[in-house]
């Protein structure tokens, strides 16, 4: 679903592209596989609207028992602080703040570096939630 998700957005043909999608050690949970897919959609989509980036890559690996997504540009950058700290509002930061308290509540985290030179946005996603 991710090199599909990959392939649509445009990034390929619009940008210097690369995509590194590793073979899992064992399926994670649903939960979990759907906030990768989620956080990969609105950091895509982001990243198209607002980054002015030449480079895009995209990887999704394991490390221990957690799935790791980075997702790394070299655009413009933007204030993390005010975007997920902030007032919400239905123009910024919605989408991400939904990503971060979901990965939260799933025993995660989402790491976001971002400025003159790029933005790095990494999830931390365990296999299995410390829910089950």
């Amino acid at each position: 679903a991710l090199q599909q998700l990959w392939d649509s957005s445009g990034i390929p043909q619009r940008f210097e592209a690369f995509v590194r999608i590793e073979p899992l050690p064992r399926e994670p949970e649903q939960e979990a596989k759907v906030l990768v897919y989620r956080a990969a959609q609105e950091a895509l989509t982001n990243l198209v609207r607002h980054a002015h980036a030449s480079r895009v890559e995209m990887t999704l690996a394991s490390r221990g028992d957690r799935m790791v997504l980075r997702i790394q540009d070299n655009g413009v950058g933007f204030d993390t602080v005010r975007l997920l700290n902030g007032p919400a509002n239905l123009t910024q930061g919605i989408g991400l703040r939904s990503i971060r308290e979901q990965a939260l509540t799933l025993g995660g985290r989402l790491e976001i570096e971002s400025g003159g030179g790029g933005t790095r946005l990494e999830l931390f996603v365990p296999f299995e939630s410390p829910l089950s």
